[in-house]
């Protein structure tokens, strides 16, 4: 295939680029053709697979600004790469499927986000990672406000600063910094330290409510009489995450 030809491929048309497909032509019961044998189990495989490379075209493209290199050539190979570990984590969870969507649109979004993981992976395969604490000399000011509210976010930031000292542990500081300040991508800093989402998620949730309260008792946020989560010792288990 060209170059102009696979292009035009890869690239979605201005129509129902976001939707999944209709179901034309593929089985009425997915699970059930998926979990059989024979040439009704390789017809279903055949249009998952059809179907995961469609949604990975589709978020490629979408973010392909970001790759270091986009050439047709390379889209098809991140394309095509995405959608075969896509299709493979569905299968691993195909018994997951309770119906509440359909198939194809509870599939489409496996593809989607293999795709991204993947964009930013490559986007940042020959960057840095810097694990460090927060350096306010290195965080962006709004140059547009005024010196009252410039003088305010100081002194909020300077807050945040010595919350973040006081009531973080050193790991949750750096993953902190990593993900909330420097914007490094989770799925990248999962793989540069060995973890995964979901602990850094947990991680980043933990952050959020210990400098919550910190602030909080501090007076530099309202008390939130609704929230159930939070924990009136912030301090007492600072070393357990």
């Amino acid at each position: 295939m060209s170059d102009i030809g696979r292009e035009r491929l890869l690239a979605p048309s201005d129509q129902g680029a976001t939707r999944p497909p209709a179901d034309d032509g593929v089985p009425e019961d997915w699970v059930s053709a998926l979990s059989s044998s024979g040439a009704d189990q390789q017809a279903a495989m055949r249009a998952l697979h059809d179907l995961m490379v469609r949604a990975a075209a589709h978020q490629v493209w979408r973010m392909r600004s970001a790759l270091p290199d986009a050439s047709p050539g390379t889209v098809d190979v991140i394309v095509n790469q995405a959608a075969d570990e896509a299709m493979t984590a569905l299968l691993r969870k195909l018994h997951t499927f309770e119906g509440r969507s359909r198939f194809t649109t509870w599939a489409f979004k496996f593809a989607i986000l293999q795709a991204a993981t993947d964009v930013r992976r490559l986007q940042w395969q020959h960057r840095e990672v810097e694990l460090r604490d927060l350096d306010l000399e290195r965080v962006p000011h709004d140059t547009h406000d005024g010196p009252e509210r410039q003088a305010e976010g100081a002194d909020l930031a300077r807050a945040v600063a010595g919350a973040m000292d006081t009531c973080l542990t050193p790991h949750q500081r750096r993953v902190a910094v990593a993900l909330l300040v420097d914007g490094v991508p989770i799925d990248v800093l999962a793989e540069r330290l060995g973890s995964n989402r979901n602990a850094l998620y947990k991680t980043v949730h933990d952050v959020r409510r210990r400098l919550r309260e910190d602030l909080t008792q501090r007076g530099y946020l309202p008390v939130d009489s609704s929230r159930t989560d939070l924990d009136p010792h912030p301090h007492a288990t600072a070393g357990s995450s």
